[in-house]
């Protein structure tokens, strides 16, 4: 049952899709409503979070090692790439971006990243259009900054100097 454990380890950073970037503190047992249950304790730190996950199911749920150094210069070619914006409305498309956001998928988050950035000649951005688009910049940068090794100031700056050489 508890095959999985060897996937990660503590003091690994790991990807949560709904939560973005944390780090396994430690994996513990717990007996929850008499079932001895093996746990990964994961921290959020920049969110003050814990979250309990069980082992078992780590894989299922779409919890995934950090994206590697490869994966991290596909996302930065998606940012380059051109906004595709669909002609939706945008109750549907903000529910894409959502999805996309929460996929955990690096590649998808960078879409919505692209997608919703604003240029300083374009019109400004809705409230929602903005909230989707910090929380995707947000997962973005926080994972490239763990697969870096950097800290999240400068993994900002390097998302923003493609998005800004785009505009170019």
């Amino acid at each position: 049952m508890s095959k999985k454990k060897q996937d990660f380890s503590p003091n690994e950073y790991v990807v949560y899709p709904a939560h973005g970037v944390g780090q396994i503190v430690s994996i513990e047992s717990q007996e929850i409503a008499g079932i001895e249950l093996e746990l990964f304790v994961i921290s959020f730190e920049k969110d003050k979070m814990t979250l309990r996950v069980p082992t078992h199911k780590a894989t299922e749920v779409g919890m995934r090692p950090l994206s590697s150094p490869d994966l991290v210069s596909q996302a930065f070619t998606t940012l380059k790439g051109k906004a595709r914006v669909k002609r939706a409305m945008w109750s549907r498309r903000a529910q894409e971006y959502e999805q996309k956001i929460n996929s955990g998928d690096l590649i998808a988050i960078a879409e919505v990243v692209r997608d919703l950035h604003r240029h300083g000649d374009q019109r400004e951005q809705s409230y929602s259009e903005r909230q989707l688009y910090e929380a995707a910049l947000e997962r973005l940068t926080r994972e490239i900054a763990a697969v870096n090794g950097a800290d999240e100031p400068s993994a900002q700056k390097q998302i923003d100097d493609v998005l800004i050489s785009r505009a170019a």
